[in-house]
């Protein structure tokens, strides 16, 4: 894309000068079933309802480091996503996807640079062109310490997988992006805006520091780097919000890390619907609350959204409704008119000066946190964590005393408020783990414990470890033990 068709420096009004009137966002859809099987054919009805981009859920033992048939595992195999603990597992979940045309997202994080080193190795296989594979790792560990728990070694060891992951894109996988980082966990776990915002670049600033400390080049990086945030309750504010993240990032990129590089400029991000504003009480709700909240992320200008099955407070979302999140965004892109302005609210005066106020309160959280010692000191000390659960704490109070009002749950509620939509856990565990054990069996032993060892020896250098790690992926080790091999070197947390 040629230079004068990007916006114009801070980019308040989209980081493109047309925006959606040259090319919609990423209609993209979330999604990640108790089987692999069951999650590929959700990806392929989802490609054939007109998704362009996937986003893959995986389960907790898959994102803590733990193979399907740990004892750890136990109770949680398929149970928040997809289980992957291999790359026969990889190539299964995207059996008859073109990874050519299709853009994938993987939220994951601790496991980030095995799950990249699977999808990676799967590709090589086919014989894809990793010049032109299209994607977004989250490999956001920081936010993990901060509102997830999903972490697995210590954060120095953490921020080194990070940027070897940063290096290995760079030189490898050029259109994908090597981190999205996520305020919208942060948000998830309550949040308020302007914290979600200064979390989030705070996290950013360190991820770039640490890789410039690390030798990588930061302004081919961050031509690279993207976002995603939440898309929450109160409309105007997360139009505004959407506007003073491209100010804010823009003066980041130029005035701190000295970037005059327009691409690098660029606050480009992902955002899905707010998962925590849906309720399991008078369900049907929260289409209405979905339409607001993509509608917001519309006219604050993403560039790729989810919007969540009304279901979602109950369980995964049945077919029906997932396909239904899809139409609220198919009918605001071709139904609504909104996409043929650029920034249609921009020059609202409640727009103007909601941006401005999140602006300046961000920059100043933002300069407390490094006037303090940074985003690492204050994870470790717990600074940011209770700030965060101090105002979840306060949104909580405010709706058990009914001065934030929750339509269906503390107003206009019913006695019959929760519907069950009728899809319960399917617990495929037992053939999970009997399908795992057979290809453990049938692999080259010698092999898999040379790459391992190689690994091992890797991790007690300072050599970028994403090779060894695809190498492991193409010797069939599984997910857990390469963990365990980077465990011996790293520790736990």
């Amino acid at each position: 894309m040629s230079k004068n068709k990007f916006g114009k420096f801070p980019f308040a009004e989209g980081i493109y000068k047309n925006m959606y009137k040259d090319r919609l966002w990423t209609m993209r859809q979330y999604a990640g079933f108790s089987s692999v099987s069951e999650s590929n054919a959700r990806y392929l009805k989802l490609i054939q309802n007109g998704a362009s981009g996937l986003s893959v859920a995986f389960d907790l033992p898959t994102q803590m480091g733990y193979d399907s048939d740990d004892d750890m595992s136990f109770g949680e195999v398929g149970k928040s996503g997809v289980p992957i603990s291999s790359l026969s597992d990889m190539e299964n979940l995207f059996h008859e996807i073109n990874l050519e045309k299709i853009s994938i997202s993987m939220t994951i994080n601790a496991t980030a640079p095995i799950l990249l080193a699977f999808y990676v190795a799967a590709a090589k296989k086919r014989g894809d062109n990793l010049n032109i594979l299209k994607g977004t790792l989250q490999n956001d560990i920081l936010k993990e310490y901060i509102a997830r728990g999903t972490y697995i070694f210590p954060v120095d060891h953490s921020l080194r997988l990070t940027s070897d992951i940063f290096d290995y894109c760079q030189n490898n996988l050029p259109k994908w992006n090597s981190i999205s980082i996520s305020g919208y966990h942060i948000r998830e776990a309550g949040s308020t805006a302007v914290q979600e915002l200064a979390f989030t670049f705070a996290n950013a600033i360190t991820y770039l520091e640490n890789a410039k400390n690390n030798g990588t080049d930061i302004e081919k990086l961050t031509e690279q780097v993207s976002f995603f945030f939440n898309s929450h309750r109160d409309f105007f504010e997360e139009i505004s919000k959407f506007r003073a993240a491209r100010i804010i990032w823009a003066h980041i990129i130029k005035d701190r890390f000295k970037i005059n590089n327009t691409k690098s400029q660029l606050c480009r991000f992902h955002v899905q619907t707010g998962g925590s504003t849906l309720t399991a009480q008078q369900v049907d709700n929260n289409i209405t609350r979905t339409t607001l909240e993509s509608l917001a992320a519309v006219l604050g200008g993403a560039q790729s959204i989810h919007t969540n099955g009304k279901d979602e407070a109950i369980s995964l979302p049945t077919e029906d409704n997932a396909t239904t999140a899809l139409r609220i965004q198919q009918i605001i892109a071709y139904e609504s008119g909104v996409t043929n302005f650029v920034d249609p609210v921009g020059d609202s005066k409640v727009i103007k000066d909601l941006t401005k106020n999140i602006v300046d309160k961000v920059n100043s959280k933002i300069d407390e946190i490094f006037e303090k010692g940074g985003m690492k000191i204050l994870i470790e000390n717990g600074e940011i964590q209770q700030e965060i659960e101090d105002s979840a704490f306060e949104f909580q109070k405010n709706i058990d005393e009914v001065k934030t009002v929750l339509v269906g749950v503390n107003k206009y509620s019913s006695s019959d408020n929760i519907t069950d939509n009728g899809i319960s856990f399917n617990d495929s565990s037992d053939q999970r783990i009997s399908r795992l054990k057979n290809f453990k069996d049938k692999r080259n032993k010698i092999k898999v414990n040379q790459s391992l060892d190689e690994l091992t020896a890797a991790a007690n250098t300072d050599k970028n470890l994403i090779p060894k790690i695809i190498n492991c992926a193409e010797q069939n080790c599984t997910l857990g033990e390469i963990v365990f091999a980077l465990k011996k070197v790293f520790g736990e947390y």
